[in-house]
């Protein structure tokens, strides 16, 4: 069992299926290659990347290697010169952190315990006291 994104024209994700393992060639139609050719043919999209379950942060959960970023779901995008999958950006400010290819705030998040909301306007971590 392997797990595929279907993406549109921009490079979005619409779509994340469970398909074929990418290895298991036996069923695969002969004028396919792969199962991302297949599934992309299969739903008219412009494109479709296998994405790995096991991955997210730059890292892979079972001690594997990562493979394209992170597990990607709907709305996410595939950067195609990094191939990886980057999550939507939460807020304007939110810079992307090459290394986990996640979206992060500008400063880090508090480490006194204590629950935090990340305020736009302010920029900074607020306290949720509520």
């Amino acid at each position: 069992m392997a797990h595929y994104a279907i993406l549109d024209d921009s490079n979005t994700v619409i779509d994340v299926i469970t398909g074929v393992d990418e290895d298991d060639k036996s069923t695969l139609p002969s004028e396919f290659s792969s199962w991302e050719e297949f599934y992309k043919d299969q739903f008219g999209s412009a494109d479709c990347k296998r994405t790995s379950y096991n991955t997210s942060a730059g890292q892979h959960s079972l001690g594997g290697t990562a493979f394209r970023g992170n597990y990607c779901g709907i709305g996410w995008t595939y950067d195609s010169s990094n191939d990886v999958f980057i999550d939507p950006k939460m807020y304007d400010s939110w810079i992307l952190d090459e290394t986990t290819w996640l979206h992060k705030a500008p400063k880090d998040y508090p480490t006194d315990g204590k629950p935090y909301d990340w305020d736009e306007s302010a920029g900074d971590w607020v306290e949720n006291t509520g």
